[in-house]
């Protein structure tokens, strides 16, 4: 036998196969249907994903853009990487065909009627039922419930756990006003409370501190609605500072051209266009 077919046969621990680890940050520990499912939301190329989210209606009323879901959201999905929306929504609007990452809307309980109050879970075997990617709950740091979203957090992560399905922790709604030392330490509780995904929002100053804080990968929240070129130029910087996508609904569906916006934004994060290129890529598309 040559050296090369014993090396070929060797299956001591020194030899540990590259395929078995995770291009995304603090990822190569986990499981394998984990990292499976996360290599359908993140593009494996580029580490980075375009998550088109519609999932407002379960907390605000009808939101301009998504009046008629099957209207407006339906013809979008096919240009993101994946998708965030409540189960409701998936099963009466979501094609059957798609073949999109699912991230469930995990935790439910209040409306833009109330404060934060009292949010509970699905049951996981909901996620397993729609052939979910990941799973989403909110977590209000500072809020009177924080208590309560915490451990909510921590049963979303040991249900997941159990089926290798990844949990991404949400920022409120309302919360797109606080600063990069808050951003900053909700990523990292969350993180250290088992969390695979961070969604949080863009700040102009200081978003290295969120990024640096966090082992984790960290998604921006699109916002609420900009001008596009305004939109273009914050997702530009949100990607190069690190970012490992965009999560955007309002600034798509809101658009003057949603399909053309999407697009755009999805030059920036897998092309890594700069804001210039992004803006004129959208005038190009929409025709404006």
């Amino acid at each position: 036998m040559t050296e090369k077919e014993e090396l070929m046969l060797d299956t001591s621990d020194s030899m540990t196969p590259t395929d078995y680890s995770c291009f995304l940050k603090g990822m190569d520990n986990a499981g394998w249907g984990m990292k499976n499912r996360l290599s359908r939301i993140f593009n494996p190329k580029t580490g980075r994903t375009v998550m088109l989210a519609f999932d407002h209606g379960s907390i605000m009323a009808t939101t301009t853009g998504i009046d008629s879901l099957s209207a407006s959201i339906v013809p979008l999905i096919h240009f993101s990487d994946s998708i965030i929306c409540t189960r409701g929504v998936v099963r009466s609007i979501v094609p059957v065909s798609s073949r999109k990452p699912v991230c469930l809307r995990f935790s439910a309980g209040s409306t833009e009627l109330s404060e934060l109050n009292n949010d509970s879970l699905i049951d996981i075997t909901e996620a397993l039922r729609l052939n979910a990617s990941a799973i989403a709950v909110t977590v209000a740091l500072g809020d009177k419930q924080e208590a309560r979203m915490i451990a909510n957090l921590s049963a979303a992560v040991d249900a997941g756990n159990r089926y290798d399905i990844p949990v991404m922790a949400v920022v409120p709604i309302n919360h797109q006003e606080r600063d990069a030392a808050y951003y900053a330490m909700f990523a990292r509780v969350c993180a250290e409370n088992g969390a695979s995904i961070i969604k949080t929002y863009y700040t102009e100053k200081n978003f290295a501190r969120v990024m640096n804080n966090c082992p984790v990968p960290v998604i921006v929240a699109g916002g609420k609605k900009m001008t596009e070129q305004k939109a273009l130029e914050t997702y530009c910087r949100a990607i190069s500072e690190g970012a490992a996508g965009i999560d955007v609904g309002r600034n798509v569906f809101q658009s003057s051209s949603p399909v053309a916006m999407i697009r755009s934004i999805s030059g920036i994060v897998h092309d890594s266009l700069f804001p210039d290129d992004a803006f004129r890529m959208f005038r190009e598309l929409s025709g404006s």
